[in-house]
């Protein structure tokens, strides 16, 4: 069964977590490749797919929704699991008591989800580390000094879960290849 972990990133974290899955669901006895949602290339040839996208000012970047909305028939038609990366920190809690991977959902999560069939969708904490800012709101945290101290700069990847999430994903597909 051929895979594609499709991903867009802005630094490389949500490359990173994206490999992670590739390499788990190869290891798992599955073929998988891990690959920018602009470079993915013909779609027809896979079984499956994992596609997952960086999270900024609560969207996915807009490589990642181009992608799965020029692609959403063949997609829908076959199994499908979505991920996101990008709160920052190890706080799991907020100020108000709330989750922050479920504040931290890019809004158009949950109809893409539905439309798309997917089985899952996660959120998974980033990594940054400053450097050239990116986009608008990078150049902002760049030049403000209470901005910048408020962003944690680290590896916050829960490494672990994202192999059990990936672990789980090739469960599924290891079993529904064998009813095949």
């Amino acid at each position: 069964m051929s895979v594609l972990v499709a991903y867009a990133s802005r630094h490389g974290a949500t490359q990173g977590i994206a490999e992670r899955i590739a390499a788990a669901l190869g290891a798992a006895g599955l073929e998988a490749t891990a690959r920018p949602v602009r470079d993915a290339g013909d779609l027809g040839g896979y079984d499956a797919f994992v596609v997952g996208s960086a999270v900024y000012m609560f969207h996915w970047l807009k490589d990642a929704t181009r992608f799965v909305r020029a692609n959403r028939t063949l997609l829908a038609a076959r199994p499908l699991w979505l991920f996101s990366s990008g709160p920052l920190g190890t706080e799991t809690v907020d100020a108000k008591g709330r989750d922050v991977l479920e504040v931290s959902q890019a809004k158009e999560v949950a109809a893409l989800v539905e439309t798309l069939h997917a089985r899952a969708h996660t959120m998974f904490f980033g990594a940054w580390s400053q450097g050239k800012p990116v986009g608008l709101g990078e150049r902002f945290v760049a030049v403000m000094p209470a901005a910048r101290a408020a962003l944690p700069q680290g590896d916050f990847r829960d490494w672990p879960l994202i192999d059990a999430w990936s672990a789980g994903i090739a469960d599924e597909l290891l079993r529904r290849s064998g009813e095949s």
